[in-house]
């Protein structure tokens, strides 16, 4: 028990770390504590008995954390988008998930590495990858990975975006596409309000609107994707635990009302427990392996996010 707990311990010093850290600096806290748990992992020779507790910590506190992100999904976000936005977010994600199964079996990026970015470029970035992550892969490293890949993309197109479109499309075209294309709601954020308000709050809109697929792209996108070589059709049609919470709960929030209080709690306890799991994940990631696999994944990011870009483009000069 005590080898477990000064595992634990240590992840949750990280992810206070990274919060206070997080708050002055105005940077993404989950993925500075997934930097500061690469920095210690990376330069000190931590102690065998706190691997136990460093595999609760990526293990268990990620699949919590998952569970409380469903209080912030609702769909009724989406349902108010206007058929037209709606049929461009929901056929950019499609575009972008095929791409990615289609590419990752192509590329070797790795393979689970590639799902993951592809993942999160088409929802919504580092939660995204969050809760697929369990489902397809063992290996850490593959979340590390595409975490630092999508954050990449989503800072790039939040400053580039409204420096190249700004001219060219109307304020209603510029809110679908930072919306239906950045990787995170930070970005969007960032990106939208940086033009003008009107820009910003539609943007978000939209992009809250994406948010709201996380729930059925996770049920359809498991269903083609394998967790490994030896998963069989039986088993690759069995979700785990954490899924079908996530699934259930999404889908009572949209319905029925939840105060204000509970959903900030649920939202500030979820972000904390990701936070320590990236914490963890962070400590079992080595520099080489991410300057490795980090290549790859970067073109193979930077593919998906052309691709993304392109579809959204071109439907809203069809629509």
């Amino acid at each position: 028990m005590t080898k477990r707990l000064s595992g634990i311990i240590l992840t949750l010093v990280l992810a206070v770390a990274a919060i206070l850290l997080g708050d002055w600096l105005g940077m993404n806290t989950i993925l500075l504590a997934l930097i500061l748990g690469m920095l210690i992992g990376n330069i000190v020779s931590l102690p065998k008995p706190l691997d136990a507790g460093i595999k609760i910590a990526n293990g268990r506190f990620l699949e919590w954390a998952i569970i409380l992100m469903a209080f912030s999904i609702n769909y009724g976000s989406f349902l108010k988008l206007g058929w037209e936005t709606i049929l461009i977010v929901v056929v950019t994600m499609v575009a972008v998930l095929i791409s990615t199964v289609w590419l990752s079996k192509r590329m070797h990026c790795p393979s689970n590495a590639g799902l993951l970015v592809g993942f999160g470029t088409a929802i919504c970035g580092s939660t995204a990858i969050a809760a697929l992550a369990p489902f397809t892969s063992e290996d850490k490293s593959d979340m590390g990975i595409a975490m630092a890949v999508v954050n990449v993309y989503g800072l790039l197109g939040m400053i580039f975006i409204p420096l190249l479109t700004a001219e060219w499309l109307t304020d209603v075209q510029n809110s679908v596409l930072i919306g239906a294309s950045l990787h995170s709601v930070g970005n969007v954020a960032g990106a939208g309000f940086a033009m003008s308000n009107t820009i910003g709050e539609l943007a978000v809109t939209v992009k809250l609107g994406r948010v709201a697929l996380l729930t059925p792209a996770l049920l359809i996108f498991t269903q083609f994707i394998e967790k490994n070589d030896k998963t069989s059709k039986k088993d690759k049609f069995t979700l785990p635990y954490y899924l079908v919470a996530f699934i259930l709960i999404s889908i009572v929030v949209s319905i029925f009302p939840f105060s204000n209080d509970v959903l900030q709690n649920c939202k500030q306890g979820s972000n904390f427990l990701l936070a320590t799991a990236m914490a963890a994940i962070g400590l079992k990631v080595s520099f080489k392996t991410l300057l490795t696999s980090g290549r790859k994944g970067l073109v193979f990011g930077a593919i998906l996010f052309a691709v993304q870009l392109t579809v959204i483009l071109g439907l809203m000069l069809l629509l």
